[in-house]
């Protein structure tokens, strides 16, 4: 199950890249850079992290055809995407809750402590995000709107707690998904978010 979503999950971010790219007026290469960096980012920067060589995309060449073929057919579609927000809205938050838990699982895979699984399952989940929004020029969204990397941190915890209990893994899985899903999508209804801290040097001297 967590294969197929995860499928959905890099066409889903790599059609979100493409639109970014497109908001900026990159051409094709640009748009298809973007598309892939977004959907595929996370997994290399996670990977490089933790020296876990080779890169999980190398081995895999279909991702690098599915996500580059997702943004360029972002294209044709642009007319027809913002009657699809809410619907990608649901595919990113399922996204990121499968990125973290592959993250975590990679990182636990290969002997790290607790709080390296823990930071390898973020980094998964939202640094796609934060390299499609810096190569467009913006700050990223995962870090200034409503709750999004703090959805990554509260999935993995819980994940990596009820997989130390001894709950079955697809117990584990869905109701790292309810709860995950929950969150994020009670978030963008209500406008959830983290205090924000604003400063400014005037504020402070008058």
């Amino acid at each position: 199950m967590l294969l197929y979503i995860y499928l959905i999950a890099i066409t889903a971010e790599a059609m979100s890249g493409a639109l970014a790219a497109g908001r900026r007026n990159m051409d094709l290469f640009g748009v298809s850079l973007i598309a892939f960096l977004t959907a595929l980012g996370g997994g290399t920067v996670r990977d490089v992290m933790l020296g876990n060589f080779p890169i999980g995309w190398t081995q895999h060449p279909p991702y690098i055809y599915l996500t580059i073929s997702a943004g360029l057919t972002t294209i044709l579609l642009a007319r027809i995407m913002h009657h699809l927000h809410r619907f990608f809205l649901l595919l990113d938050a399922m996204g990121l809750i499968a990125f973290t838990i592959i993250g975590c699982n990679v990182a636990q895979g290969l002997d790290y402590s607790l709080p390296i699984v823990v930071m390898s399952g973020i980094t998964t989940g939202i640094f796609g995000g934060i390299l499609r929004d810096v190569l467009c020029n913006r700050t990223p969204q995962v870090l200034r709107h409503e709750l999004y990397a703090s959805v990554s941190l509260l999935v993995a915890l819980l994940y990596l707690l009820l997989r130390d209990l001894g709950i079955s893994e697809n117990i584990n899985m869905l109701a790292s998904f309810v709860v995950g899903l929950s969150i994020r999508l009670a978030a963008i209804r209500w406008h959830w978010s983290l205090p924000v801290f604003s400063y400014s040097p005037e504020r402070w001297r008058s």
